[in-house]
C-alpha cells in the first residue's frame, strides 16, 4: 500500500503579513545606520588607542561613540509630538552628554610622580563622545572627518611628538662629590654636554657632598654626561632618574 506525499506550506494571513508589516514600519531604519556609523567611527579612534595601550581602547571608545550617537537622537527627537511640534529643548540631553563625558575623562587622568598623565586619553574620551553626537544629529561627513583627522593627530603627530621630545628632556640627577670639592669644578660638563641645571639643592653627608639637580638637556646628551661626570676625579657616583 502505497502512502501519498503531500508536502504543506505555511501560508500568511493577510491579517499576519499586515501585523508584521506594522512591527518593521517603525523600525527608524535611519537611525540604525547612524548608530552603525558610530561603532565604525569610534572603532577606528579606538583601534589606534588599543594598539598604543592607552586604558580607553577600542571597546570603550566605540561605546562612547555609539552612546552619544543614540543620546544624540534621543534628545532632537524627544520633545517631538504629532505634527513635528516641538515642545522642549533639543539639546537639553546632548549638554548633559558634555558634562558627563568629562567625568569619564577625568578618571583616565592620574597623577604619577608629580607628572599628570593621561590627558591625551581624557581627550580622546571627550572628541569621539562629540563625534558621537555629531552622527546622532546626522552630520554624517563632519563626523567621519572629524574622525579621521583625530586619528591622523594620534597617530602621525604622536611621531612628531615623541621626536621632539627626544631632543629636550627634563630629568633628576643625584651627584656625589668628595667633600674637598667644589660644585663649579664639574660644572663645564654641563655646558659641554648642553644640559642645563634648572634647580639644585645640596646636602652633607659623611664621605662628601650630595648634590640633587633638576637637569633640562637634549635625551641622548645624558649618558655622554654621565660618562664624563664619572671620569672626574672629583665625582664619586651618578645617577639620574
Amino acid at each position: 500500500m502505497e502512502v501519498a506525499r503531500i508536502d504543506t506550506y505555511t501560508i500568511l494571513s493577510p491579517t499576519s503579513s499586515l501585523a508584521a508589516l506594522q512591527f518593521l514600519e517603525p523600525l527608524p531604519f535611519d537611525l540604525l545606520g547612524r548608530l552603525a556609523l558610530a561603532v565604525l567611527l569610534g572603532g577606528i579612534v579606538g583601534i589606534e588607542r588599543e594598539l598604543s595601550g592607552k586604558p580607553a581602547g577600542l571597546r570603550t571608545n566605540i561605546l562612547i561613540c555609539l552612546g552619544s550617537a543614540l543620546l544624540m537622537d534621543l534628545s532632537i527627537t524627544v520633545g517631538l509630538m504629532d505634527g513635528d511640534t516641538r515642545i522642549g529643548d533639543p539639546a537639553r540631553i546632548a549638554a548633559q552628554v558634555v558634562t558627563g563625558v568629562g567625568f569619564l575623562g577625568a578618571g583616565t587622568i592620574m597623577q604619577a610622580r608629580g607628572e599628570v598623565v593621561g590627558l591625551t586619553t581624557a581627550a580622546t574620551i571627550w572628541v569621539v563622545a562629540a563625534i558621537g553626537l555629531a552622527v546622532g544629529a546626522g552630520h554624517r561627513a563632519e563626523a567621519i572627518a572629524a574622525a579621521l583627522l583625530v586619528t591622523l593627530v594620534l597617530t602621525a603627530l604622536g611621531w612628531l611628538e615623541r621626536w621632539m621630545l627626544s631632543f629636550r628632556r627634563v630629568v633628576n640627577g643625584t651627584i656625589h662629590i668628595r667633600r674637598d670639592a667644589r660644585f663649579e669644578d664639574i660644572s663645564p660638563v654641563f655646558r659641554a654636554t648642553r644640559v642645563g641645571i634648572q634647580s639644585k639643592k645640596v646636602t652633607e653627608e659623611a664621605d662628601g657632598l650630595v648634590y640633587r639637580l633638576q637637569l633640562v638637556g637634549p635625551t641622548r646628551q645624558y649618558d655622554r654626561l654621565a660618562e664624563e661626570l664619572m671620569h672626574r676625579p672629583e665625582v664619586l657616583s651618578v645617577e639620574f632618574d
